[in-house]
């Protein structure tokens, strides 16, 4: 994932890039004529001080690497996000972002 957060007037703002396939399971390969299987982000968290300030529940819908722009309130130069998700294959990524 590709993070970046900042803070203004008490407010945390956070743009991010999830890096996934997002497969929807319906697409063919094109050489095999077989099903490509289906694997997207299920849920999508994002931690302040231990406490989940974000969370976000995708589908199959979803577009490959996607981009998600949010905010909330709190946050300090220099403090660390935990950013996490996972897909319905089990596959899990974990990032940390700083504020600045």
């Amino acid at each position: 994932m590709k993070v970046k957060a900042k803070v203004k007037n008490n407010i945390t703002s956070v743009r991010l890039l999830a890096k996934h396939p997002m497969e929807t399971g319906r697409r063919v390969n094109k050489e095999t004529g077989e099903k490509i299987p289906a694997k997207y982000i299920q849920e999508l968290t994002c931690e302040y001080n231990g406490k989940v300030v974000f969370v976000a529940h995708f589908g199959t819908s979803v577009s490959q690497n996607p981009y998600l722009a949010f905010s909330f309130e709190g946050g300090t130069k220099g403090d660390s996000l935990q950013l996490r998700w996972n897909d319905n294959t089990g596959d899990v990524d974990k990032t940390e972002a700083r504020i600045k």
